[in-house]
């Protein structure tokens, strides 16, 4: 087993397929079906259920290229390192920068849905601040004492609390499609005139704002645990691939079937000021409570619990592998590469997601905002992947590929456009934010690691030349935020209107074509990336001669 360079201690490969494939269900299946179904639907009324049909095939795209990916190239923190492999030190540290960004502080809003549920139980959680963030601090600390323990207590804490916490969206899908009544929703006009109704209330732009805000591509981001826990797993090459289209497939089915449910749950008499005024603390409990189904509700706010927890608890350990990733990259100080010499994990990458996850409790209060911060830094950091495998195809097509992805000429640059546009629909009041992270981080890097005598990795003339598209593309988003439709993202986006709606959207899906492009043909074959594939080669024959 190879082991990290300024440590005797390899990452120990103990999880199997059925424990990445649970580590993706188990990242899926956490808040987003508990909040989610509803600020959907406060954007989108029943039209809602198309943007989880959306966000789901768009999140399925990006998957497909990323089971080539990791079945090629198995990597701890791989979302970190394929754009180095591909690109270089500059497009890799502005990636692996968002992919933190996005990462730390998801173990945050998880641990803020389980509060927010646990004020069914504990009043005080919704009238003291500071009891909230102490409860909410804790549940993180106890996250981190899990994975302290090993990938292996990991692995089998987080298959049997996901195998739990499957069953309660399952039941809630076949006990409402038996009880509740309100089929009419769908068509559901409220009585003021002044409100809009029917099946897409606030039309095509409704439902494209809920794919990008309401929390529906948060929800089904959860598939990457499987391509930053492939460092960590028996047969990754042939599991991780599984792992990710298994755990995307059952999410699309699952999430569309909730929010049909949700729907047809809703009394007339909460919908009288329309959805958008739809409010509910705890939507599925209350639901359940309205249609008399009381044990049920007692049941949901239970799960409500477990499901962000589970969550939470798999998402610090995958922040904590990017970190070991970055560290591998050599963006950060070899120390960060350093593994606890019992438990084999990355140790100051889990304090370092630890810290910044508290941290992160404090200036956004919400579930509701937080997820669009997380939903525009991850879908940004997915956008390199079908860019790398493509590059990759080019510079190194003789690798074994157990999952060869067909069609990908088609496939990656589709990926790319969509995610392009999911950033977009965000808004201006998120995206300059992200941007602007991104773009200083990446800054302040270069000029350190131009110091002499530094140990970090250099960012030389190939990787500034390979990096240019990135820099523009992420000016172009920026631009298109400002100057372009305000429908997206209001009242926060303060979008100009220049560009109007849908000219806007054949503007950034040209843009992204166009950048798309740019992006591969300013990929590489580098020595990070030969190095990468004589070793998955080596783990590979020593797997099978296992």
């Amino acid at each position: 087993m190879k082991t990290d360079e300024g440590s005797h201690v390899g990452l120990k490969k103990e999880m199997s397929r059925l424990d990445l494939t649970m580590a993706g269900l188990g990242a899926i299946i956490g808040s987003g079906w508990l909040f989610g179904v509803l600020y959907a639907a406060n954007d989108a009324g029943p039209a809602a259920v198309i943007a989880w049909l959306i966000g789901g095939v768009a999140v399925a795209l990006i998957g497909l290229v990323y089971a080539e990916l990791s079945g090629m190239i198995p990597e701890a923190g791989g979302i970190a390192r394929y754009p180095h492999f591909t690109h270089g030190s500059l497009t890799g540290f502005m990636m692996g920068w968002a992919a933190f960004i996005a990462y730390a502080t998801v173990p945050a809003i998880e641990a803020e849905a389980v509060v927010q549920y646990a004020e069914h139980y504990i009043p005080s959680f919704a009238s003291s601040t500071l009891a909230r963030f102490v409860a909410e601090a804790i549940l993180l600390v106890i996250f981190f004492l899990i994975n302290y323990y090993g990938v292996k207590a990991f692995a089998k804490t987080n298959t049997v609390v996901t195998s739990i916490k499957f069953i309660m969206p399952t039941l809630t899908v076949l006990v409402f499609l038996f009880v509740a009544p309100h089929w009419g929703n769908f068509s559901y006009h409220p009585s003021s005139s002044s409100l809009p109704g029917g099946f897409a209330p606030f039309g095509v732009t409704g439902v494209l704002k809920a794919v990008a805000l309401s929390g529906v591509v948060f929800a089904f981001l959860g598939f990457r645990q499987a391509v930053d826990l492939a460092g960590e797993a028996r047969n990754p090459q042939r599991d991780a691939p599984r792992a990710i289209l298994t755990a995307i497939g059952i999410a699309i089915v699952l999430y569309a079937a909730l929010q049909v449910v949700f729907i047809i749950g809703i009394p007339g008499t909460d919908l009288a000021k329309g959805w958008a005024a739809l409010s509910f603390s705890g939507p599925f409990a209350q639901v359940a409570s309205a249609l008399g189904l009381g044990w049920l509700a007692t049941l949901l706010y239970a799960d409500a619990v477990l499901s962000p927890a589970g969550t939470g608890n798999v998402y610090l350990a995958s922040t904590a592998r990017v970190v070991y990733a970055l560290a591998n990259n050599k963006y950060l100080h070899p120390v960060f590469r350093k593994l606890n010499p019992r438990s084999a994990v990355p140790f100051l990458g889990l304090v370092i997601t630890l810290i910044v996850g508290i941290l992160a409790l404090l200036p956004f209060p919400t579930w509701e905002s937080l997820v669009g911060v997380i939903s525009s830094a991850t879908v940004f950091t997915y956008m390199i992947g079908p860019i790398s495998a493509s590059v990759l195809r080019k510079t190194h097509d003789d690798a074994h590929r157990p999952f060869r992805l067909g069609g990908l000429s088609v496939i990656s640059p589709l990926a790319f456009v969509i995610g392009t546009l999911i950033i977009y629909w965000t808004g201006w009041n998120i995206d300059w934010k992200l941007v602007v992270a991104i773009l200083v981080g990446s800054a302040i890097y270069a000029i350190v690691a131009s110091r002499p005598g530094t140990t970090l990795d250099k960012v030389d003339g190939p990787s500034m030349k390979s990096a240019a598209w990135l820099v523009l593309y992420l000016l172009f988003l920026l631009g298109m935020t400002y100057f372009g439709s305000s429908a997206f993202g209001a009242p926060y986006n303060h979008g100009k209107g220049l560009i109007e709606y849908p000219l806007d959207l054949v503007v950034v899906a040209i843009g992204g074509f166009v950048f798309y492009a740019a992006g591969v043909a300013s990929g590489r074959r580098t020595e990070a990336s030969e190095e990468a594939v004589a070793n998955a080669a080596t783990n590979r024959l020593a797997a099978e001669g296992a």
